[in-house]
């Protein structure tokens, strides 16, 4: 990261061609998260929690000095029985789809290791650094029934193709079969 004291990168300031292709990237990826987020209708979310918030797109510039965007859907942020999907795209890193639930969910270990998941083991769910960066994350059962970190955070990485209709399409896919895994009976939900 640039120092306040170091000068001004004033050829990359005025290289109004790179600025203008990184917004235009930013606009096909927000399109792509709205279009996902506006194929899940808030009864399929109310589904998986009542207490469902619908879906948010949210944008920041500085995660480790990277745009990133995020897709948020049911947005039930509960610490003991909440439940998050989220698509994050964090550029120069990846794309990735994340799913939260609270300590008094059940992990569904087994649905989410068959779909190429991995179990989170930051202390922090929302450290992305140390969960995609430093790979802290496990897939082996006995370490993921022996965590105790107060939630279950699922974590795996999403191919991003050159053509947005793909990934739309194959992100609404992914997004159905996380919707599969989640409509357990009530009285299955709890540890």
């Amino acid at each position: 990261m640039a120092d306040s004291q170091d000068p001004l990168d004033l050829n990359l300031w005025l290289n109004s061609d790179l600025v203008r292709r990184q917004n235009l990237l930013k606009r096909q990826f927000v399109n792509i998260l709205e279009e996902v987020a506006n194929s899940i209708s808030n009864l399929e979310l109310e589904k998986i929690s009542q207490r469902s918030r619908g879906s948010k797109i949210s944008k920041g510039n500085d995660l480790l000095g990277l745009p990133y965007q995020v897709l948020d859907l049911i947005r039930d942020f509960d610490s003991f029985d909440g439940v998050n999907i989220r698509l994050l795209n964090w550029f120069g890193n990846g794309f990735f789809i994340t799913v939260l639930l609270g300590k008094n969910r059940k992990s569904l270990s087994a649905q989410f290791l068959k779909e190429g998941f991995s179990f989170g083991l930051s202390e922090n769910k929302w450290d992305y650094p140390d969960l995609i960066l430093n790979k802290n994350q496990t897939n082996k059962p006995e370490t993921i029934e022996a965590s105790d970190l107060g939630f279950h955070l699922w974590i795996k990485p999403f191919e991003i193709l050159a053509n947005s209709r793909v990934n739309v399409s194959s992100l609404q896919e992914e997004v159905k079969k996380i919707l599969g895994i989640l409509q357990v009976p009530s009285e299955q939900s709890r540890n």
